[in-house]
């Protein structure tokens, strides 16, 4: 299956949620820092009012802006993890949740699906596709050797519908906007280091079964003007090799301007992946490399390393002009 994409004329991707706020990042042109919100009064500081700081928890969520013939649209790509600081960052950063036209989630994890609450709450009834994989259902532990599983609770369909989302439920690529934006749906599994996660595990007839690939995880690709094509991940349980060769594979368009998002490459299991990701990097030869959330300090590092003039280090409120 090949999707033609429309070239936007411009992308811009703003960081609502992610790991990490450092109010002290260096910006420049194509990266704006917007660290600071609002002026607030604190009677323990001496001063009429000192600047608020926007939250960073450990979830992913970006905002999406695609501009084409001097039309933008926006989407909501995942929300966070607590049902607040999505929509506390998105406040102080003067986002207007009506402004959103549609939301993907990147896949099933709850933290990437909590902010959804403080959304529906500001919005009340939502009129909106919410994009996502059917498998984005399933219930999920963590059950990793030695140690209590750890849930992984999906998002409820019944409460999605409820607050009035139009569920758009395909494992099958989905676009938007006229085929302005596209949504990978199910990735091929094709790199032979990207092996999943044998520590997974999916309720079936009320029985654990080890899933050692999510089929839900998804990314968003837009194809930039001149540029070539811009890839944001959730998680990257897919891989994030896998991800990019994916969007190169069902777009047809093979230059890559931009990668960002979680890689997932953090944690013993997961290093041996890094030095093969980082070489698939230099074969996809990106302008833009901006690991997030899930990705991992060593990752990084590796990464920053490798590419030090493409490599930008992300935190809440970072807004990229693609």
């Amino acid at each position: 299956m090949v999707v033609k994409l429309v070239e936007c004329d411009a992308l811009e991707i703003t960081t609502l949620v992610d790991n990490q706020i450092d109010a002290l990042l260096p910006g420049e042109e194509s990266v704006r820092r917007h660290p600071w919100g609002a002026a607030i009064r604190n009677p323990f500081i001496d001063a009429p009012a000192v600047r608020s700081s926007l939250v960073a928890e450990h979830g992913f969520s970006a905002l999406v802006t695609a501009i084409a013939g001097g039309n933008r649209h926006t989407i909501l790509f995942d929300a966070g993890v607590s049902p607040t600081g999505m929509i506390a960052n998105m406040d102080q950063l003067e986002v207007a949740a009506k402004d959103i036209e549609a939301m993907v989630l990147s896949h099933g994890h709850f933290d990437h699906t909590g902010g959804i609450e403080g959304l529906v709450e500001r919005l009340g009834r939502v009129s909106m596709p919410m994009i996502l994989h059917p498998a984005a259902y399933t219930q999920r532990r963590a059950a990793v050797p030695g140690g209590e599983p750890t849930p992984l609770p999906p998002p409820s369909r019944s409460a999605l519908e409820g607050a009035g989302f139009e569920l758009v439920e395909a494992a099958d690529p989905s676009v938007l906007f006229n085929d302005l934006l596209l949504v990978t749906g199910e990735v091929a599994r094709t790199t032979p280091f990207e092996n999943g996660f044998p520590f997974f595990e999916r309720e079936v007839n009320g029985r654990w079964e080890q899933e050692v690939h999510l089929p839900d995880d998804q990314a968003l690709v837009a194809n930039v003007r001149g540029k070539g094509l811009v890839v944001l991940s959730g998680c990257g349980h897919a891989g994030i090799v896998n991800i990019v060769r994916h969007a190169v594979a069902i777009t047809g368009e093979q230059r890559v301007h931009a990668i960002l998002g979680g890689f997932h490459l953090t944690g013993t299991f997961f290093e041996p992946s890094i030095a093969p990701t980082t070489a698939a990097f230099r074969e996809f030869a990106p302008n833009v490399i901006v690991p997030a959330h899930c990705t991992g300090y060593k990752p990084q590092m590796a990464l920053a390393q490798a590419f030090p003039d493409t490599y930008v280090h992300n935190a809440v409120g970072t807004t990229y002009f693609l």
